[in-house]
């Protein structure tokens, strides 16, 4: 009797938790490249804005992968999404999702925008190569939650990728991108180049 409570309390939790996320993975997701183009722009507009050294950091990576508007939700079973674009030279290049999930005690929903700076050739490569790739798996994020905390050429030989959280009040910290599936996808208009 008491391992069938124990089950229906699993399924209405995960029933719950999988009706949360999808709500908000509805809300987040952007179908066409131009809808996803004109977020990517704005979020690089607030980043000029919220980040200190902003300006320096974009002009010492070798691209960006920029994510405006991930969506986190979570009742028991979270997770985050998100789609948005990896520009190279101010190009788009090529349109990615943002997939993760977390299991544990955690209620409550958050929207944010994410810039991931690739500063060396090498380690912007693998990314676009990959299939499928994972933070934390095949590549370390290192999440700066403060200003320019020191040259870009200090911050590309130690850390070659770097990412930036924030939402309108600046930078966040105690986000983890451990985890995060990074996939290439191709927009509803979107028409890759000869």
């Amino acid at each position: 009797m008491r391992n069938l409570k124990t089950a229906r309390y699993a399924a209405i939790v995960m029933c719950l938790s999988v009706a949360l996320i999808g709500a908000f993975v509805s809300a987040s997701y952007a179908k066409t490249a131009a809808e996803i183009d004109a977020r990517v722009n704005a979020t690089m507009d607030q980043f000029m804005k919220e980040v200190k050294g902003a300006e320096e950091y974009l002009k010492g990576a070798k691209g960006e992968l920029v994510m405006p508007g991930v969506t986190k939700a979570a009742f028991i079973i979270g997770g985050q999404y998100g789609t948005g674009a990896l520009r190279v030279d101010g190009n788009t290049v090529n349109y990615y999702s943002l997939v993760s999930g977390s299991l544990g005690y955690q209620i409550g929903a958050e929207k944010y925008d994410m810039v991931v700076l690739f500063m060396t050739d090498e380690a912007l490569k693998k990314f676009e190569r990959s299939e499928g790739w994972e933070g934390g798996v095949d590549g370390e994020i290192t999440l700066i939650d403060k200003g320019a905390a020191g040259s870009v050429e200090t911050l590309r030989s130690q850390h070659p990728i770097v990412g930036f959280v924030f939402d309108q009040k600046g930078l966040m910290a105690g986000v983890s991108l451990k985890g995060a599936k990074f996939t290439k996808i191709k927009p509803d208009d979107w028409k890759e180049k000869p």
